[in-house]
């Protein structure tokens, strides 16, 4: 990977920290994107100092704020005019709904919105890199999911985990439409589930996990996935597949809706300006 650029959102904990980790231990350039300065530049540190690699350098970002991703975007592009590879990585959990400051749900805004505005506006460096890869994490719990068209924020009624799924579902429909849209021009465009990882969103949103946290994968394990669907061989050229595990995998059905995402595509278009 050296010589690659990575962009890795969500960076500061869990399965974006160790796939920032092992990026930068093969030797790639790697972009983190976080919200808190303090936390980011504590692993900055802890990254270079780790793998010998001083080409780890922190973005900051509240990807929940359009302006912010914007922003980001901006700096990203200005400082490499080229990228690689773009983990959109980052996530959140609510149980009650709430909304970021733009007056979306917090979900959709972070776990679906914010990826969808930051491919958009890599898409030139994106393109520069020749063979650039797009990473989603997405996640199994797409499979509780279908998209809710009259009431897409989930204002009349509200359930945590179904909204959850509801994005998870959102970001396998991305990943294929924007293959589908990129076709021919050396980008691809890959989405995954993890496995069920120890991080703080699963922990945070669901406490009785705790008592099993032994039994959960660390978040190294699941870091595996994005960190080969970033650098290996055997994943170039392969795009609009969802994985698991390092292989391919079928999603549920109303993730392989074609209708679905082009208009969840128009729909994201529309939401972010």
């Amino acid at each position: 990977m050296r010589g690659k650029v990575c962009v890795v959102t969500g960076a500061t904990g869990g399965i974006g920290a160790a796939t920032a980790r092992g990026l930068a231990q093969r030797g790639a350039t790697v972009l983190l994107v976080a919200r808190d300065a303090v936390r980011g530049g504590a692993l900055r540190e802890e990254i270079a100092r780790a793998t010998g690699n001083e080409r780890v350098h922190l973005f900051r970002a509240d990807l929940s704020s359009r302006a912010q991703v914007r922003a980001v975007a901006r700096e990203i592009a200005a400082a490499h005019p080229r990228v690689d590879v773009l983990v959109n990585n980052a996530g959140a959990y609510t149980f009650r709904r709430r909304e970021s400051v733009d007056g979306v749900e917090m979900q959709w805004a972070v776990n679906h919105l914010a990826p969808f505005l930051l491919t958009r506006l890599l898409m030139e460096p994106l393109r520069a890199a020749g063979a650039a890869r797009v990473i989603a994490v997405s996640s199994e719990a797409h499979r509780l999911a279908r998209l809710p068209w009259g009431d897409m924020q989930q204002r009349r009624r509200y359930f945590g985990l179904r909204a959850y799924a509801v994005t998870k579902l959102a970001n396998i429909l991305f990943t294929r439409e924007l293959a589908r849209r990129t076709a021919g021009t050396g980008i691809t465009a890959s989405a995954l589930h993890p496995g069920v990882v120890a991080t703080e969103i699963l922990l945070g949103g669901f406490p009785p996990l705790r008592l099993f946290r032994r039994f959960l994968r660390t978040h190294e394990q699941g870091a595996s996935t994005p960190i080969f669907l970033a650098s290996s061989p055997e994943a170039e050229g392969v795009t609009g597949k969802y994985w698991i595990d390092e292989r391919p995998a079928d999603p549920s059905p109303a993730a392989l809706d074609d209708d679905a995402a082009r208009r969840l595509w128009e729909w994201s278009e529309e939401m972010v300006g």
